[in-house]
């Protein structure tokens, strides 16, 4: 699940997967491998652009260059952005080893996705003291956000 430490955190997670499934659901590589290294590297572009979008505000609203104490909190923060993907990009492989063919095995790694949303959205329910309907409506939610990849996967191929 996307559970941290930190509702920060928890969001940055959620989004990373959002993010890694719009590159499966996108990506024409013709390899697992290749289809990963794009979903990782996209994954790790968004992650540094948003750090050095949080210097460089910092920069603008405080007028003073980043302590050095900042900048190494920037480049230690935000992973999940990229880790709460690791899941659909093991899953991915897997599934091609298994003998799937390409497309087979994006869709796997796109329905790992949505379920860890679902997954997500009923755990926080949960956290936020929801009732069961509402836990499952918040996991239906956030499981929409993978069912939406899985639809554009099926309309770009």
């Amino acid at each position: 699940m996307v559970r941290h430490t930190t509702e920060h955190a928890t969001a940055t997670g959620i989004y990373g997967i959002i993010v890694g499934s719009a590159v499966l659901a996108s990506s024409h590589a013709e390899s697992a491998l290749a289809v990963d290294l794009a979903v990782l590297v996209t994954l790790v572009i968004y992650w540094a652009a948003e750090r050095y979008s949080r210097l460089l505000a910092a920069r603008i609203h405080d007028g003073a260059r980043p302590s050095w104490p900042q900048v190494r909190h920037e480049l230690t923060a935000g992973w999940e952005f990229v880790t709460a993907s690791a899941l659909p990009l093991v899953v991915l492989p897997l599934t091609r080893l298994a003998g799937a063919s390409l497309d087979t095995a994006v869709l796997a790694a796109l329905w790992c996705s949505t379920l860890l949303l679902c997954l997500s959205g009923w755990e926080i329910g949960a956290e936020g003291r929801l009732s069961r309907a509402e836990r499952l409506g918040v996991a239906l939610v956030a499981g929409l956000f993978g069912v939406a990849m899985i639809v554009l996967k099926s309309l770009l191929h």
